[in-house]
């Protein structure tokens, strides 16, 4: 498994939208308000940002503003998947539950204030949906204003 950069060096070779992966995989990755935590929890295949050998972590994804994110949650700690995905943004995307599937990726750190706001609105305000229970329910987004954002952008074939 190789979690290098194969997204290619400029936008044109990633996207967003998802269009271009087969119907099955972008619908599992095109989640809905109405899904539970566990249709939101992948791995992502990384390089560690010491060892440079492979890490496999567990995290939550979000689709929000048509894309996909990887998100620390309420908080905001200091978080070892995104201080890897800074060092080396190229990596594996693992769908597990329901569709598998492993997706090369490469992750964008999102800074912009606005753009923050936005995105951690969105999700706030997706999993502030009825869910089933043991969900989680974030009540306000001052909670998640210091959350680690990342955008996932996807190879296209």
């Amino acid at each position: 498994m190789s979690t290098s950069d194969t997204t290619g060096p400029d936008d044109s070779a990633r996207d967003t939208s998802l269009s271009h992966l087969p119907d099955p995989i972008r619908r599992a990755i095109e989640i809905t308000p109405a899904a539970g935590t566990r249709e939101r929890i992948i791995d992502i295949t990384t390089l560690g940002r010491r060892t440079g050998r492979l890490r496999r972590i567990e995290i939550f994804f979000y689709r929000a503003a048509g894309a996909t994110y990887l998100c620390s949650g309420a908080g905001g700690a200091a978080t070892g998947w995104y201080a890897n995905l800074l060092a080396h943004p190229g990596f594996t995307f693992h769908l597990k539950n329901g569709i598998r599937a492993d997706l090369p990726a490469r992750a964008t750190p999102v800074t912009d204030p606005a753009e923050r706001r936005a995105v951690l609105a969105e999700i706030v305000a997706d999993l502030n949906q009825p869910h089933d229970p043991g969900t989680i329910r974030p009540t306000r987004l001052e909670d998640w204003a210091d959350s680690r954002l990342m955008r996932v952008t996807f190879r296209r074939p």
